[in-house]
């Protein structure tokens, strides 16, 4: 492994492992409200990247990417979806944490690499082999399992993979740098989010309320969005996808961790069952889809 490779890994890992962390913020933020907080999640995140691209010195080339963008109808839908679908996976996810459901958030970037696939089959098509479409089957009878345990459908987990998996599939319709990505993205819904505040909160823009400590904290979101995409867009370019697809367990590992531990959230034995089906299932399709590369390698 060379130092590229090594620097990678702790990029990716650094930056996994803040997702993972990054209920412990959001609770922070409980008493503010889901749309609030990412209200100012997008505002602060724009701000930050602005920050950012004209510290390495880029707002030239961003600004020529933002006119080939324009320019470029599939790029600026594509784009447009994205940032739309992204703000919907993150008010879901800090609705979740704050009201108490942070396994169930677990859950839904556990089955998200599982969406992406049954994604990439359905509009991509894509071609499965027969293990990886049983890893589908037993990661359903996992949510399954939860539904008829509980008698309620875990749409908290669906939402949460669904959104990101399509954020994803929304990506590869757009050839944009991450640093560059996320710029344009939240300057697509900052009009939005600033609305937002401005109907149903425009006290939080107050100076009163930005300078206590509530408000410094809702201003950091923009760098706990911020900070943990760029260490895995750095990373990422260093580092095989197959370390990648390992790599991602380590933030709903962590998020689990904390619901049971720390929040102390209900795990039950229908839980334990339906989160085995899926680990079951992740490392069936891990071995199905890494499997052949390597074969194709050792006949070298």
């Amino acid at each position: 492994m060379n130092q590229a490779n090594k620097i990678g890994i702790l990029y990716a890992t650094g930056a996994y492992i803040l997702w993972g962390f990054l209920p412990i913020y959001w609770k922070l933020l409980d008493a503010v409200s889901a749309g609030e907080i990412l209200a100012h999640r997008i505002i602060w995140s724009f701000v930050f990247m602005i920050i950012v691209v004209l510290s390495v010195r880029k707002w030239r080339p961003f600004i020529h990417e933002c006119k080939v963008i324009l320019r470029d109808k599939k790029k600026l839908i594509g784009i447009s979806l994205a940032s739309v679908v992204i703000s919907m996976n993150w008010l879901t996810y800090i609705w979740a944490v704050n009201n108490d459901h942070v396994i169930q958030a677990s859950l839904g970037y556990y089955i998200n690499p599982l969406v992406s696939i049954l994604l990439g089959m359905v509009v991509l098509k894509e071609t499965l082999t027969r293990r990886q479409i049983f890893s589908f089957i037993l990661a359903a009878i996992g949510v399954i399992n939860l539904t008829v345990s509980f008698g309620v459908f875990p749409w908290v987990s669906i939402l949460l993979a669904l959104t990101f998996a399509l954020y994803g599939l929304l990506k590869k319709t757009v050839d944009i740098s991450a640093m560059f990505g996320l710029t344009v993205e939240t300057i697509i819904v900052t009009p939005l989010a600033l609305l937002y505040l401005f109907l149903f909160s425009g006290e939080s823009l107050s100076g009163a309320v930005m300078f206590s400590g509530t408000g410094l904290l809702l201003i950091g979101a923009g760098v706990a969005t911020a900070v943990p995409l760029l260490l895995f867009a750095f990373g990422a370019k260093e580092i095989p996808l197959s370390m990648i697809g390992f790599l991602q367990y380590i933030a709903p590992t962590i998020m689990l961790i904390l619901g049971v531990f720390v929040y102390r959230e209900t795990f039950s034995t229908a839980h334990l069952l339906s989160f085995v089906l899926i680990w079951i299932a992740l490392i069936l399709y891990m071995g199905a889809t890494y499997r052949r590369p390597v074969r194709r390698q050792a006949g070298n």
